[in-house]
């Protein structure tokens, strides 16, 4: 054997610092240019090469949960769904007072919730609760976590009388929740990210339970006129038009 090739077999190449800030790089600009399912393996190469890399474990999770609910083949959505808590766990095992690691905690709870049994739901339904407010307290700016508790408030309020009796029987306690605070949430997401396309679809929601129309309508007219600055955007967009035209 050449002594070259018994070189790379038994000495494997060491991926230096240059190297994964370039891969780095390049995971953004292919998120950027909303090329998520070719960033996610560049991620991957990240934390192949350093397994603590925070940032590139929570883009691994946050990507193939994005990814995964995009799926149409119910298996795949559960590999990709259980890969990115698996990325989330790894990262939260590293740093568990890092705000973003609590994210994609929150995120990834989520996601697998689509999957899970009820029993397993409203497990999850708590854990994202307490995930999205360890980041909050971690990161008081952080729109993300406050949209995600603005969204847990929505969903878990919505729950009737015996839907939420039959959860505390069969399953446990869920934590009470309101519309009010759920728009709470939102709004002060929107305080710290004003250009955060989700957020305005969600809120028009909100206050379209409310009963405030016009709200709605408002924040849907200025969701169309913001710029896509991810993947979902466009779909969220197409929602929010859809939504407008039945509130018209």
């Amino acid at each position: 054997m050449k002594r070259w090739l018994f070189l790379l077999l038994f000495f494997p190449y060491r991926t230096s610092a240059q190297d994964v800030a370039a891969l780095l790089s390049r995971g953004a600009q292919l998120e950027a240019a909303f090329r998520e399912e070719e960033a996610l393996p560049v991620y991957q190469q990240v934390v192949l090469a350093a397994p603590h890399h925070l940032i590139a474990l929570c883009h691994c999770s946050d990507l193939s949960c994005r990814i995964g609910n995009r799926q149409q083949d119910r298996e795949r959505k559960i590999a990709f769904f259980r890969a990115g808590y698996g990325y989330a766990q790894r990262a939260y095992r590293l740093d568990s007072t890092n705000a973003e690691v609590n994210i994609v905690m929150a995120f990834s709870l989520a996601r697998m919730a689509l999957i899970q049994s009820g029993r397993e739901k409203v497990a999850a339904a708590n854990a994202i609760k307490w995930y999205a407010e360890q980041a909050i307290r971690y990161d008081p700016s952080n729109y993300k976590a406050y949209h995600i508790l603005g969204r847990w408030h929505y969903e878990v309020s919505n729950l009737s009388f015996i839907e939420r009796t039959l959860a505390r029987w069969f399953f446990g306690a869920i934590p009470e929740a309101s519309l009010d605070e759920a728009i709470r949430n939102y709004e002060k997401s929107r305080a710290l990210r004003p250009d955060f396309m989700l957020n305005y679809l969600e809120l028009a929601k909100a206050w379209r339970r409310k009963g405030q129309k016009a709200k709605a309508i408002a924040l849907l007219v200025r969701l169309d006129s913001l710029h896509d600055a991810m993947y979902d955007d466009r779909t969220v967009r197409k929602e929010g038009r859809q939504l407008l035209a039945e509130l018209r």
